[in-house]
């Protein structure tokens, strides 16, 4: 169908112009990037009130929302986590805001509720983002998150009486907490405090790692390690399962690429009982891999991997003899890619992705093969936690179109057995979930999952949604979305290209979807399109392409190289202007994906593909409904802003061109069950009115 042509609030134009390298760059829009402004607050409210009428006028919208309500009203639970006789474990009944966590006294016990972050707000808005049980099962340290913000406050809680302690830490991200075994206190970090008013977008450097110790202020933490000549370091702290180490990764932006550092907690010199100097030991150096603590044996660290094995490996390090002529492979590098090992029961219990779908294998501890572990199906599958004693461990596995069953396997004899069913108000037997593999612009192989109704005729008429991400190593795996039910009951089908740039292949299919290899990524997802048009999957008026954050990205660059290809566009929460993207919070550390625009070299191969700086006037975009959220500190809305109106001043066509800016709302974590489904209603009602959808 052909959309009327709107006409859009007015947006004001600045002067604004800079040369970057011998280029000069305008910048219009730049005004949009101070969110609190009243002029931005006034355009916020024009553009979503312009959304809102184009969106009521939709007759589909009522009933979308109807059904997307009854679909995600099911029960959910995660996998269960021991900490002593003690069980925790999350549970939502269907519909609330945010799930509650429960305790139960043995793994048969009566739940006791013991945390409901809907009780934080009225609007669900202020969401648990993290918790951290003491090793005796009696202290509960919890973050909460307001706004969808990735600010986090650390509070505690008395696991016995269900009541908070006067603990608050503040101005903590990208952390966690890890509890002494003394049950005393907790490692985290912590960035500075921003100047306030500019919580949302003030550049997040300076990380550190402090000790809290209960019952006592804030301005009381132990300072444990900083590093001041190295400002864009993080640090993630931990206490290994024995209690004796801090282990310490260093971490610097999103490159996966880390070191490792420890502190002996049994040391009489240690700072968390003296306040002297920190006695950390630097371990691994040189951040030219990655390296992730799995446990020890007394001095012997273990170690995943992926230096010298691009694909993963289990090593061992003696910490007397850390050198690397002295490390040993325990698990070697495998075909598949090794996602992660656990110690569990004197097993290691791998996790592997075997063309992005999960496989499961268990090893002595020496390293030798002991057996695949069955799962249900094809699918993903997530856990096997636990403790290196312990007889049991809970995984949970999903697919595209059944839910997440969790089970519980016994370590000893190898069998699992079905420990929660989850019930949906769907029939998965009539759809069909399969994997195809497409060539791609310069021949490679990619896989794609195509998820759709098992009596879909191939006439190039079927509504397709296709979704990608392709960056920052993140794998796409089969996982179950009851709102994407709601599209396929549309008669709609769904696509999921597992591009480069992602880590379905290890570090070799990262490293050739990022820096100066980041246009394969959009070229992937272009050949993706191509491939389900020419196999008469679907047509172009037909197909929309979706992606969130770096998959905003990628859908903001295919919709400017191939405006001719997609029938809608659904850029989320995405990094829309490329040139600008290091300015804002922790936008600095995606460099390592993105490269950096400050220098020539990259800021060459960045312009060529940065959405904001490549819409051309007069071109006929394709229907594009572009979110946000106001509260967005991790990218920040201005790239949404900013896109909408340089869009809507471009838009040579007749296609509508809007943007839905949520209030309250971040990134996405955390966010409402409540504002999932009314963003979900809005995007799924604009697709069956641009794409013509008929049911």
């Amino acid at each position: 169908m052909k959309p009327e042509k709107l006409q859009y609030p007015e947006t004001r134009k600045s002067d604004v112009v800079e040369t970057l390298h011998g280029v000069k760059v305008t910048d219009p829009y730049r005004w949009l990037e101070d969110g609190e402004s009243a002029e931005t607050r006034q355009w916020i409210e024009a553009q979503n009130q312009l959304t809102s009428r184009w969106l009521d006028a939709i007759p589909a919208r009522k009933a979308i929302r109807e059904r997307l309500t009854k679909l995600i009203d099911y029960e959910r639970y995660s996998l269960p986590s021991k900490r002593h006789s003690r069980y925790f474990y999350f549970h939502n009944s269907g519909l609330q805001n945010q799930a509650v966590l429960y305790v139960m006294e043995g793994l048969n016990g009566t739940p006791r509720l013991l945390l409901d972050p809907n009780t934080l707000s009225k609007d669900g808005t202020i969401s648990l983002s993290g918790t951290s049980i003491s090793e005796d099962g009696n202290y509960l340290a919890y973050a909460v998150a307001s706004g969808g913000s990735d600010w986090l406050e650390w509070r505690v809680r008395d696991v016995n009486t269900g009541q908070d302690l006067s603990d608050k830490v503040e101005w903590s991200k990208f952390s966690g907490a890890s509890w002494t075994h003394d049950h005393k206190g907790f490692f985290y970090s912590r960035y500075p405090a921003p100047e306030k008013g500019k919580e949302l977008q003030a550049v997040n450097r300076n990380h550190k790692i402090y000790y809290h110790r209960l019952g006592t202020s804030q301005s009381e933490d132990l300072l444990i390690y900083e590093r001041p000549d190295q400002p864009d370091w993080g640090f993630g702290a931990g206490v290994s399962e024995d209690g004796r180490y801090l282990i310490i990764s260093v971490w610097q932006g999103t490159d996966r690429n880390n070191r490792l550092y420890y502190m002996d907690l049994r040391d009489p010199q240690n700072p968390v009982y003296s306040p002297q100097e920190s006695p950390i030991r630097e371990l691994i150096t040189e951040g030219d891999a990655r390296y992730g603590f799995i446990d020890n044996d007394s001095e012997t660290f273990y170690f995943f991997t992926d230096y010298k094995a691009p694909r993963g490996r289990l090593i061992a390090v003696d910490i007397n003899k850390p050198s690397r002529q002295h490390w040993r492979e325990i698990i070697p590098q495998a075909k598949e890619t090794l996602q992660g090992v656990s110690w569990v029961g004197d097993r290691f219990i791998a996790t592997y992705l075997k063309d992005a779908r999960s496989q499961v294998k268990r090893f002595h501890l020496d390293g030798k093969f002991e057996r695949e572990i069955r799962l249900p199906g094809l699918g993903s599958v997530g856990g096997f936690g636990g403790k290196r004693g312990d007889p049991e461990t809970f995984y949970q596995f999903t697919s595209f179109i059944t839910p997440g069953d969790l089970y519980r396997y016994d370590v000893k004899t190898g069998k699992s057995e079905l420990f929660r069913k989850v019930k949906i108000t769907f029939d998965p037997q009539s759809y069909t979930a399969r994997q195809v593999f497409y060539t791609g612009k310069d021949g490679t192989r990619i896989p794609m999952f195509l998820i759709h109704h098992k009596s879909l005729k191939r006439d190039g008429s079927n509504p397709t949604y296709l979704y990608g991400y392709g960056g920052f190593n993140i794998s796409l795996t089969p996982s179950f979305s009851a709102s994407n039910v709601a599209w396929l009951e549309q008669g709609g089908m769904i696509a999921i290209a597992n591009l480069r740039g992602g880590g379905e292949y290890g570090k070799e299919w990262h490293d050739a979807g990022r820096l100066k290899n980041k246009q394969n990524v959009f070229d992937d997802f272009i050949a993706a399109a191509e491939w389900l048009i020419k196999n008469r999957y679907t047509s172009s008026p037909k197909l929309a392409i979706s992606g969130a954050s770096n998959g905003g990205l990628l859908v903001g660059a295919c919709m400017t190289q191939r405006p001719d290809l997609f029938g809608a566009c659904l850029p989320s929460v995405g990094v829309l202007d490329m040139l600008r993207f290091h300015k804002f919070t922790i936008g600095w550390a995606w460099i390592s994906d993105y490269g950096d625009p400050d220098k020539p070299e990259d800021f060459e191969i960045i312009r060529k593909y940065s959405p904001l700086h490549n819409l051309k006037p007069g071109t006929a975009y394709p229907a594009t409904l572009i979110t946000t959220g106001d509260h967005d500190d991790r990218v920040h809305p201005a790239h949404s802003f900013k896109f909408a109106a340089a869009l809507q001043a471009a838009q040579g066509g007749s296609a509508p061109t809007l943007i839905r800016i949520e209030t309250r709302a971040g990134h996405g974590a955390g966010k409402p069950t409540q504002k999932i489904i009314d963003e979900l209603s809005d995007v799924y009602a604009f697709l069956i009115k641009v794409l013509d959808v008929k049911r």
